[in-house]
């Protein structure tokens, strides 16, 4: 895919204080606040780099570095602190223009408290205990979208909890330019894959347009002998080979070669299709889809573009962590008494970044949709702590339910199942989880990350302004339908 990698973001650190306290006591803030800086980006604790921008001292240097915060491509957000006190009446006019995730960060300078040094000199330099609770005042008043971390900015844990809220507003950033690539319509009578397409590019800035079966024919047959030869020395390198039939495989490669083009060309980030609609072409793309995720796609099954641009954005959000983000379906339980688990599937497009083994293709029958045997990878997930997403349009407005899970290694070889599969325990256990995503309205597809973390995922739709379920160990079916009453009136309130 050709985009920037998310180091390329910045976030620029904004200082509030005021003439009032002297030049002097200017110089030492923006000395001060150099070194946090410094400090943050030399902690390895963050996924990009924090500029310190300016002090800000007046209603107009505010108003005008929202503006051009706004206009600067490369800043994904703005942090504040309040070093001295900054009357937050200042900010009024220039929070009323930003449009960018912004994150208050509540710290000082120094650790501990100088007991012998402590004068009205220091006293009138490190405010940040009021001045802080004064510019807070402010967002809660003009009601704005707002992370707030509280701790010492050394801390890993204050740190940590940046690089979170940093990696949700790269994923505010590059929702509002994702482009959904649809190849024709979402599979017969389904519900949850249909959606708002309008309402969601107002919201979340997503364009979802349908190009035709046909178009991507069209692009297959134009495909050179020596693009196909390429890919296939791509699959070599990455993947195993477990089949002679490398005819089925190649055209795999030339569904993925077409459909690259096509991305590429149109500037997509993520792509649907169906297994009902694929006129002349031979074979669902399996592998192709699968080698596209790899690579950053979002994929969505049966038409679901909801899903396939949550896990492009979930994989833009999580780049460099490497645990791997997949499009998913629960498929069938295993219900013994005690140790209950789902197994998660598709007919063929798991991603093969939440595998830790080499990754198979094979070639089997689909047993659907009446076309070729395609070519497909076969692999297991790996165990580790994950997230289950799934955005629904409620009508009126988005929700994005998150449920915790723990992927296991399969408990069953499963010979003769030849797709990626990953299982899981999910929290609080089976029957509790799959109640509470069913009250919810949770789709049968989902985003499953080992990366992703329910606060990330939280602070993401803070900032797009949409609902937010989470359902972990402590979730209790009568705390989730409070839950879902009281969020009904409020989302109708507003």
């Amino acid at each position: 895919m050709k985009r920037n990698p998310i180091e390329t973001y910045e976030f620029w650190f904004l200082v509030g204080s005021q003439f009032l306290y002297g030049q002097e006591t200017l110089d030492e803030v923006a000395r001060h606040a150099q070194l946090m800086v410094d400090g943050l980006n030399a902690s390895g604790n963050l996924p990009c780099k924090v500029i310190y921008k300016a002090t800000l001292k007046t209603p107009d240097g505010i108003e005008d570095c929202m503006r051009e915060a706004n206009y600067e491509k490369s800043c994904a957000g703005i942090i504040t602190w309040m070093h001295t006190f900054s009357p937050s009446k200042m900010w009024i006019n220039g929070f009323s223009l930003l449009q960018k995730p912004y994150c208050h960060l509540h710290t000082q300078f120094n650790r501990m408290i100088p007991d012998k040094e402590i004068d009205m000199d220091f006293m009138n330099l490190n405010q940040s205990a009021h001045g802080d609770r004064e510019h807070a005042f402010i967002g809660a008043r003009m009601r704005l979208a707002r992370k707030i971390i509280t701790g010492f900015w050394e801390d890993a844990d204050v740190q940590q909890n940046l690089g979170i809220w940093m990696r949700s507003a790269i994923g505010a950033i590059e929702s509002r330019k994702l482009k959904v690539m649809r190849f024709g319509d979402n599979m017969r009578n389904v519900a949850v894959t249909e959606g708002d397409k309008v309402e969601v590019q107002i919201k979340l800035g997503w364009q979802v347009n349908t190009w035709g079966v046909g178009d991507l024919i069209k692009e297959i047959e134009s495909v050179s002998d020596a693009d196909v030869e390429a890919q296939m020395a791509s699959y070599r390198q990455k993947y195993e080979f477990s089949t002679d039939d490398l005819e089925t495989v190649r055209y795999q490669a030339k569904e993925e070669v077409a459909m690259r083009n096509f991305f590429e060309r149109e500037g997509i980030s993520a792509f649907s299709n169906t297994f009902e609609d694929l006129q002349e072409m031979r074979q669902l793309p399996g592998l192709a889809s699968q080698d596209l995720m790899q690579e950053g796609y979002g994929y969505g099954g049966e038409g679901d573009w909801k899903v396939s641009a949550m896990t492009s954005l979930v994989k833009r959000m999580t780049e460099g962590m490497g645990g791997g983000t997949t499009f998913m379906e629960d498929y069938t339980y295993h219900m013994e008494k005690g140790n209950e688990l789902s197994l998660g599937a598709h007919m063929l497009e798991v991603c093969p970044s939440v595998s830790t083994e080499k990754a198979k293709i094979e070639v089997h029958p689909l047993g659907i949709g009446g076309k070729e045997p395609p070519a497909r990878l076969v692999f297991e997930g790996h165990p580790g702590k994950a997230v289950l997403a799934s955005l629904i349009d409620m009508g009126g407005r988005l929700r994005l339910i998150v449920g915790e899970i723990e992927a296991v290694k399969p408990i069953y070889k499963m010979p003769n199942l030849p797709v990626a599969r990953v299982m899981w325990r999910p929290e609080p256990d089976l029957y509790q989880a799959a109640h509470l995503w069913m009250l919810a309205g949770g789709a049968h597809h989902a985003v499953l990350s080992y990366d992703a973390t329910p606060q990330m995922l939280e602070d993401w739709c803070e900032i797009m302004d949409i609902e937010f379920v989470h359902i972990n160990k402590d979730t209790t079916v009568s705390s989730m339908k409070q839950q879902l009453f009281l969020s009904d009136l409020a989302w109708k309130l507003k």
